[in-house]
């Protein structure tokens, strides 16, 4: 278990942060334990307001890395717990949060720059780097689908591909580019919190896709019937309410409270694929700990496969 971070990063002094918590409580030698355990847990403000805020302070913690020179082996510990922290509350954010503060945009493009930032202190080759495995594995499954960042990971040395956190990201990046939906979200079930936190972002797409191969396998003029419980499985969702909210949403009608039926015709794609909650893909997967504690590297098991699970 690693203890504080090695790198002192000031926050200012005397600044009331948009989140109802003042920074000039955090504690000196570590803020982005003080952003993970106290800012971004707060309940006293919309998850938006500390999403972007959160996302503000932390990009002036990279700044401040690189103004401290700070060798590549500490810049990546500080780095790794501030990119996790990110990733973890963009993925909070919700499907309503293009209604708050936050800018989607933009917090897309910090996600992307802190990969980078990390990724060239991992690429200058001091080290060693534990967690390396998982990170490169995060920016694969955040970038699924992406030719260019597949293309980089492939370029990576095999034994750190062949890690499990890293090579699983791997599976899940073919699943998601074969359409095999039954396989993707096994192994999106599998996978730790922060994984599964950086995928959230093309749940939706991916759950849309699916559903438009089953009504093209399943549509015929006269309408053929599934379980909504089907739907419930295979694409992990969160139970019968959001399956049925799912379907509609596609213009398919139900038949009943439990049936989904599949009539040439009515399938149609509008707007973005809903969000959803992902309460069992990401925010189950916390199982007790807090997230200072995922985001601190303080838990045994986070980018392991639990005994039991699936492939």
């Amino acid at each position: 278990m690693p203890g504080p971070l090695p790198v002192c990063l000031d926050v200012d002094e005397g600044e009331e942060s948009k989140a109802g918590v003042p920074v000039s409580e955090a504690p000196k030698p570590n803020p982005v334990r003080y952003l993970a355990g106290e800012v971004a847990e707060s309940a006293e403000a919309a998850r938006a307001e500390v999403a972007s805020f959160v996302a503000d302070r932390l990009r002036a913690v990279r700044l401040d890395l690189a103004l401290q020179g700070a060798g590549d082996a500490e810049a990546a510990v500080v780095l790794e717990a501030a990119l996790a922290t990110l990733l973890a509350v963009v993925a909070r954010l919700g499907p309503d949060a293009a209604r708050g503060p936050a800018d989607p945009v933009l917090l897309q493009a910090q996600v992307q720059e802190g990969f980078g930032s990390l990724r060239r202190c991992y690429a200058r080759g001091a080290g060693p780097h534990p967690r390396q495995p998982a990170f490169q594995g995060l920016f694969l499954l955040y970038n699924l689908g992406s030719v260019e960042a597949l293309r980089e990971v492939l370029q990576l040395p095999a034994a750190l591909r062949t890690c499990p956190p890293l090579h699983k990201a791997l599976a899940v990046d073919a699943a998601f580019r074969e359409g095999n939906a039954a396989r993707l979200f096994r192994l999106l079930q599998t996978l730790p919190y922060l994984a599964s936190c950086a995928v959230q972002c093309h749940v939706g797409h991916a759950r849309r896709e699916a559903l438009a191969r089953l009504a093209r396998a399943f549509s015929t003029p006269k309408g053929q019937t599934l379980p909504l419980g089907f739907m419930v499985n295979l694409l992990a969702l969160d139970g019968l309410r959001e399956a049925r909210d799912l379907c509609q949403a596609h213009g398919l009608p139900l038949d009943g409270e439990e049936r989904v039926v599949f009539l040439r015709g009515c399938y149609v794609e509008e707007g973005l694929p809903p969000a959803g909650a992902c309460k069992v893909l990401v925010e189950s997967k916390l199982r007790g700990r807090t997230l200072e504690e995922v985001v601190m590297a303080e838990e045994e098991d986070e980018g392991a496969d639990r005994p039991g699970s699936p492939a």
